[in-house]
């Protein structure tokens, strides 16, 4: 004859099923979060950056190149007839703040089993790096599709540079083919030597996927350094350079009209569940509430784009305000019975030097100018 059996952890005697039987046991924690996605920040230190104080833009000269003449013996020296070097300015202004918060209500802390805070500080953080990175890469964009500023009639300055992966018709897929990909990092590098812009400081940004395409297949003909194997060649930096350009990779470059790539739009067949990995680009040009630098609409950016190569002198960001948390604390707390956790940052970026910039793109469709 068979017990009956009192399930202790059933609600009310409801227990039919293994989820009701089971319906007041302890969910324990397992000291783990699952973090949403979570992107490293590099812009930041790959262009110019400069300190914005007392001000609202900070303003960047230009000058071109000069000429030079064999003197004529008895002539006075008093400068050349045309004025040269020409002069320009470019002027970066600070937007408006830049802002990411959220409500920490006390009690919900002194229930939860792990670290509110700290978990909301970050993804916070997250969210302001991840801007900050678009926006630059979008400014180094502009700038490849830009004429110099210095336009001085009779002095021809060198503008920004678009480069095809591929030729002939080309295709999408181009982006992932490694010799390919390589082989317009040598003509950036050429593009920019004929150009006179220094080697010092060269970058090149692709997404993950092109990246790791390509380390799978240049490792073995000298394009790695023998010094950065293993973990630290997949962390982004382990192609040390091709052509003098080291690589990195970032999800927040504009790739073919969108941030980030995911398996269907890499040509992939293999299952991927959602694709919130692959944002669509938002407008951002001067136009939009909050923005006073230009970083064009979605339309403008969206392109066959994949991929930038520039120079330190391509873009510059300054800062009003850098990235920072603040909390509230006191009466507020008091009256709300809970804490603001604010992230803030009010910065600007925009392309300075266009000859410094490149930018990759598929098939014979070049972005347009804006």
């Amino acid at each position: 004859m068979a017990a009956d059996v009192k399930f202790l952890g059933s609600a009310n005697g409801v227990e039919s099923t293994t989820a009701e039987r089971r319906a007041l046991y302890l969910k324990l924690f397992s000291g783990e979060m699952f973090k949403g996605f979570q992107n490293n920040t590099i812009a930041r230190d790959l262009v110019m950056k400069r300190t914005l104080k007392n001000g609202k833009s900070l303003q960047f000269i230009y000058t071109g190149r000069t000429t030079s003449e064999f003197h004529t013996p008895g002539n006075s020296i008093l400068g050349n007839d045309q004025k040269a070097p020409p002069v320009a300015e470019k002027t970066i202004t600070c937007d408006d703040l830049l802002i990411s918060s959220a409500f920490v209500y006390e009690l919900d802390e002194v229930l939860s089993h792990y670290d509110l805070r700290s978990e909301i500080s970050r993804k916070i953080g997250y969210a302001l790096a991840e801007k900050y990175d678009r926006y630059i890469f979008r400014s180094i964009l502009r700038g490849a599709r830009k004429a110099s500023p210095v336009s001085m009639s009779s002095f021809e300055e060198p503008g920004g540079t678009q480069i095809q992966v591929g030729s002939g018709s080309g295709a999408a897929a181009d982006a992932y083919d490694a010799a390919k990909l390589v082989t317009a990092f040598y003509d950036a590098a050429a593009a920019l030597d004929e150009k006179g812009v220094s080697q010092d400081g060269r970058v090149g940004v692709l997404s993950p996927r092109q990246y790791y395409s390509l380390i799978q297949q240049v490792g073995d003909n000298g394009l790695v350094n023998r010094d950065e194997q293993g973990t630290s060649r997949q962390r982004g930096n382990g192609i040390i350079e091709i052509a003098g350009i080291k690589i990195y990779k970032s999800m927040n470059i504009p790739f073919h009209g969108k941030y980030g790539v995911n398996y269907t739009s890499a040509g992939k067949t293999v299952g991927n569940t959602g694709d919130f990995v692959e944002a669509a680009l938002e407008d951002a040009s001067d136009a939009t509430t909050g923005i006073n630098n230009d970083y064009g609409t979605a339309a403008e950016v969206a392109s066959t784009s994949c991929g930038l190569i520039f120079q330190k002198e391509a873009a510059a960001c300054v800062e009003a305000i850098a990235p920072q948390v603040q909390v509230t604390s006191g009466d507020v707390s008091v009256i709300y019975q809970g804490d603001v956790i604010l992230g803030r940052l009010a910065m600007g970026a925009d392309y300075l030097n266009p000859a410094a910039a490149v930018e990759l793109h598929t098939t014979n469709s070049a972005g347009s100018a804006f």
